[in-house]
């Protein structure tokens, strides 16, 4: 039954509203019991000019079948499909009259609006994810906005995903443009996120569902030499081919015979030296002038101000200049796994051992996050990972 507000005004006022060129009064909601639904209705009145009036009747359904207990299992089933915010999931559930199909199918539309509304938020936190064979090397960064969503499994599987394709990748040789890899297409096989679906799709998709923004930043590939290997280390690694830092190192030889086991001892060790030691230069002769005479100009003003003769100075600056070394280049850095001995010694005793020449060919160090946050805040282009 509905009642208006019209009933409980005086007589006078209900005709000048009836009778006036446009009229609305509004009617109180009740709830009936049909079968299986219970609806509320809402109505009012309207009259246009001299027209007939008109009444207008409003109808929202509500299932009476659906229990507490089923509701929250209908809830359940669809965060379980759809991994979105519960929040999300319970008002698409509403909206869809508790109708799964089509909640989880308004879900997912309005999950890819909102993400797209995400995008310009900062995403510093996330994962590299690194794929490998025996000849190439490929890691990506995947970011989003916190450390929950990177430990998620839809987000890790995503981020592996995109490793492969880029190891894939032809030509690919340290840094590579992230257009070329969001041009292909992804083949995915997991329950929540399946089948085929361009990269940037994927990556809205996952975001949809992470409630966050989700962005892939950068990319790096390496090959291994001719003669030699390729060797790879990922730190903080929640699960394989996933890590906050990666340390990418080739290692060259002249002899086609020298044993590869030997070879690949050493380069995980030298892989995950450059991860721990943070290299920005693979010799000496690599460090720029402009770097050397930067650094050799604070150490000239630092030893000025101890008051000592010019002859200590210079002697104080070079001293303190192989100390410079020894931290940025490679070569000169005290080996992590035996601090008795430096990188050069090592690759000196190692060539010994296989009776061939071991050098170190390139190296690579990534970590998830490095630069983003002075990035954003200048807007300047992306910075490259220490590479030689």
């Amino acid at each position: 039954m509905v009642f208006y507000r019209g009933v409980k005004r005086p007589i006078a006022i209900i005709y000048r509203s009836l009778n006036s060129s446009i009229c609305c009064g509004h009617g109180y909601s009740t709830l009936t019991r049909y079968g299986n639904s219970i609806a509320e209705y809402g109505g009012y009145f309207h009259k246009h000019g001299n027209g007939p009036r008109t009444f207008a009747v409003s109808i929202r359904r509500y299932s009476a079948e659906i229990s507490s207990s089923e509701q929250m299992n209908l809830i359940k089933l669809l965060r379980e499909r759809t991994s979105a915010p519960i929040k999300e999931v319970k008002a698409a559930l509403v909206t869809s009259n508790w109708d799964i199909e089509a909640a989880q199918k308004d879900l997912r539309k309005r999950g890819i609006v909102l993400a797209s509304k995400k995008s310009s938020r900062t995403a510093a936190e996330g994962l590299l994810a690194l794929a490998q064979n025996e000849r190439n090397a490929a890691v990506i960064e995947l970011n989003c906005e916190t450390d929950f969503v990177a430990r998620n499994e839809i987000f890790q599987y995503l981020a592996l995903s995109l490793a492969k394709l880029a190891l894939l990748l032809e030509g690919s040789q340290q840094s590579f443009a992230i257009g070329h890899l969001e041009e292909l297409k992804l083949n995915l096989d997991h329950p929540k996120l399946s089948g085929e679906k361009s990269v940037q799709n994927a990556i809205t998709e996952v975001a949809a569902m992470m409630g966050e923004n989700v962005k892939l930043r950068r990319g790096f590939a390496m090959s291994a030499p001719s003669l030699g290997v390729i060797s790879t280390y990922l730190h903080t690694s929640p699960q394989p081919g996933v890590g906050r830092i990666a340390g990418i190192l080739s290692l060259e030889v002249e002899d086609k015979n020298v044993s590869q086991d030997a070879l690949q001892r050493v380069g995980s060790e030298l892989a995950m030296h450059v991860v721990a030691a943070k290299p920005l230069f693979l010799t000496k002769e690599d460090v720029s002038s402009d770097a050397l005479s930067n650094e050799r100009e604070i150490l000239k003003s630092q030893a000025e101000s101890s008051g000592k003769p010019q002859i200590a100075i210079e002697k104080m600056v070079e001293g303190r200049l192989r100390k410079y070394f020894e931290e940025v280049v490679l070569m000169e850095q005290k080996f992590i796994v035996n601090d008795t001995m430096n990188v050069k010694t090592l690759l000196s005793n190692l060539s010994k051992d296989v009776g061939s020449p071991v050098k170190i060919g390139s190296f690579l160090r990534v970590e998830v996050g490095e630069g983003l946050q002075g990035l954003e805040a200048s807007n300047e282009s992306e910075p490259l990972a220490n590479a030689a």
